[in-house]
């Protein structure tokens, strides 16, 4: 059984309460903490260096780069990566920082879609998450998002899959505890993408929450699901003022 799936099946025994916002990284060994700690050790930077050479790349039939048009992205993209997801008007949806960068590539680029969790995309999305590192995650959950927030809290809450069981069984009422010699996290997205152990490689949120989907026997959410985009909105929400963590290293 996986990790996922066994923590779900716990979470059936009881249900507990943390007392204060913790990030996976708290709970990570000492030696996965080193990891992240160390640019030169974590392995995300791999990913970080290609999004860097992408970003000054010309692409699309506009020839244009990233840098042609938001220039240096320590300074125009620093507290960007904090604010996703947001609402976009357009779209009449949250969009994420990966779809933001596809919306650009398409649009004003000429380029072709990237695949969703293409080592491209996920480059893109790290190098420009890098910038905002340390600053506080701040999610608008008001306004037009509201909507989008309140289904995602649903979702976040809602029984699913074959073991009938929901994302707060584990991330709340089992936060804390050990399961198998690990910490159950309390799920907070403030290091994707992130690089994780257990795929020797980086991933984005919504691999991740795939992966708790099919843990509890659930079918996962497409990749351009509203319901995935309002988990996700959630999810950013409920991260409030815990720190950007991009490229994270966990289990």
């Amino acid at each position: 059984m996986s990790t996922v799936a066994a923590c779900a099946a716990l979470a059936l025994i009881a249900a507990g309460g943390t007392a204060e916002k913790r990030s996976g990284y708290q709970d990570a060994s000492p030696e996965t903490r080193a990891m992240q700690d160390d640019d030169a050790s974590n392995p995300g930077f791999l990913w970080v260096q290609q999004g860097e050479a992408l970003w000054s790349q010309r692409a699309g039939s506009a020839a244009h780069s990233c840098a042609d048009c938001h220039g240096d992205a320590a300074v125009t993209m620093r507290g960007a990566a904090a604010r996703y997801p947001v609402y976009d008007t357009k779209l009449a949806r949250p969009v994420t920082l990966a779809q933001r960068i596809e919306q650009c590539r398409v649009e004003r680029q000429g380029a072709a879609p990237l695949k969703p969790d293409s080592d491209t995309l996920l480059a893109l999305t790290a190098y420009v998450g890098l910038q905002s590192r340390g600053m506080p995650m701040q999610v608008a959950k008001d306004g037009p998002a509201q909507p989008f927030y309140e289904a995602g809290r649903a979702l976040f809450t809602q029984r699913q899959g074959q073991l009938n069981l929901s994302c707060a069984q584990c991330h709340d009422g089992r936060a804390g505890q050990r399961l198998g010699g690990s910490i159950v996290p309390e799920g907070h997205p403030n290091g994707y993408p992130e690089y994780r152990l257990e795929w020797q490689a980086m991933g984005s949120l919504e691999r991740r929450i795939r992966n708790c989907m099919i843990g509890v026997r659930a079918e996962p959410f497409a990749d351009d699901s509203l319901d995935l985009m309002a988990l996700e909105l959630y999810l950013g929400a409920r991260a409030h003022g815990l720190a950007v963590e991009t490229p994270a290293v966990r289990p």
